[in-house]
């Protein structure tokens, strides 16, 4: 399968890529990122052939399904990581919360945040082809408290990879940066930075997109690529987690195949609302995707009012800080999906130009047919905790957000599968 761009090609990047290629070089033309040419259609028969499989079969085949360009001894060394997840059985269990909302569980892996389900993954596939290209690589990370750790996780004292990790000083939780910071694998460098998130992404992105900074790597033989999910290396292992959560809804007698389901997603950079999304596009029978926000709520607004607006947004503080994000990068694959390279390239760069855009009345339909949001304040979050508590689970305020969407934002009686992704213990 081949990769293109988001905002259509300069004319000196190839017109396509293989996956192998885009995963080491994340970025594309105009700043734009890559994206599947087309996405393999799973359909009816695929989930029903794999209602009884277990999560490393499905995720195999997902795999075989987009024919990506890595050697199968290596696929099944990254699979096998999935081993050491809390019941190598089954990493992302489904646990009924409520009689229609069930929640899928993230966090069982070696950091305890469902970062660990791409990134486990990740890290052997992006190191084996360093080696086998005989290439050096620095690995830029930039996180708002999960992505770092499993990053670092992931990389520590693998061959031909170094790591830059980017954070908001202050702006994690303790355990987060504790995480991070007390990682000592000499290829790790953890760097506490003096602004948000979106200013530790942006630099990500500059960094990423310098010639002068590439060229200097370049004289010291290292490349350059990235953990954040801008990297499709990053996605296509989060859309598996949304079909096997539905294959645990019918290995539950909660749903029969076929029948229609909501996904409820904690929302920052929307990799994770991603994945669905491609899921729902490859056959997953979804109603909708839920977006939960907390107060940085910029993705509610798009989403109810086409309106991304940056202008007068800063970055509020919240007890869910994974979300503390206002530029969510992975909604640009959603605008080239619905909209094309010229219209993203148009949107993309106003947003970075003028810190705003708007969709038309067109646009903003064809995304509401898909999607849905609502945020959660702070105290409607601890509220949630509370009742969640009441009735024997819980939660971290982070997956408390879902329950606010889950009572806001659905029209019809479905089952509804809420994403937790981080543990308790970490908040």
């Amino acid at each position: 399968m081949n990769f293109i761009e988001t905002r259509g090609n300069d004319g000196e990047r190839p017109l396509a890529v293989s996956f192998s290629t885009a995963i080491l070089g994340p970025m594309a033309s105009f700043g734009g990122i890559y994206v599947p040419e087309s996405l393999p259609d799973l359909g009816q028969e695929f989930l029903k052939s794999h209602v009884d499989a277990s999560y490393k079969t499905l995720a195999r085949d997902v795999l075989a399904a987009f024919e990506i360009d890595i050697e199968q001894d290596v696929i099944e060394e990254a699979l096998n990581l999935y081993d050491h997840f809390d019941d190598s059985t089954n990493p992302a269990p489904l646990i009924k919360v409520l009689d229609d909302l069930y929640v899928s569980e993230l966090y069982h892996g070696p950091t305890r945040a469902f970062k660990d389900m791409a990134l486990q993954p990740f890290g052997i596939l992006l190191s084996s082809l360093a080696q086998k290209r005989n290439e050096n690589y620095l690995i830029l990370a930039a996180t708002s408290g999960d992505t770092g750790p499993a990053a670092l996780e992931t990389f520590k004292n693998r061959k031909n990879v170094q790591v830059a990790c980017l954070y908001p000083d202050g702006g994690t939780s303790d355990v987060q940066r504790l995480q991070m910071v007390t990682e000592d694998a000499p290829n790790l460098k953890v760097i506490g930075i003096h602004g948000d998130f979106d200013d530790a992404q942006n630099a990500l992105k500059l960094l990423l997109s310098s010639d002068s900074f590439n060229a200097k790597l370049k004289e010291k033989h290292i490349s350059l690529s990235a953990a954040n999910s801008v990297n499709f290396g990053r996605i296509i292992f989060q859309l598996i987690y949304h079909i096997h959560s539905y294959l645990e809804l019918v290995r539950q007698s909660a749903i029969e195949l076929g029948e229609k389901i909501y996904l409820d997603v904690p929302s920052g950079n929307f990799g994770n609302a991603l994945g669905g999304y491609y899921a729902m596009k490859m056959g997953l029978p979804v109603e909708k995707i839920l977006i939960a926000s907390n107060k940085n709520n910029v993705l509610t607004e798009l989403i109810n009012n086409g309106q991304y607006d940056l202008r007068e947004a800063s970055v509020v503080a919240t007890t869910s800080p994974a979300m503390d994000i206002l530029k969510s990068s992975n909604v640009e694959r959603i605008l080239y999906d619905l909209y094309g390279s010229d219209r993203t390239k148009v949107l993309m760069q106003q947003l970075d130009n003028e810190k705003y855009y708007q969709l038309t009345n067109k646009e903003l339909a064809q995304l509401q047919a898909t999607f849905s949001a609502d945020y959660c304040e702070d105290n409607e979050g601890k509220s949630y905790i509370k009742q969640a508590f009441a009735n024997g689970y819980l939660m971290d305020p982070h997956t408390a957000t879902c329950f606010k969407a889950y009572d806001s934002c659905r029209s019809k009686p479905l089952k509804t599968v809420a994403y937790s992704t981080a543990e308790w213990t970490k908040f």
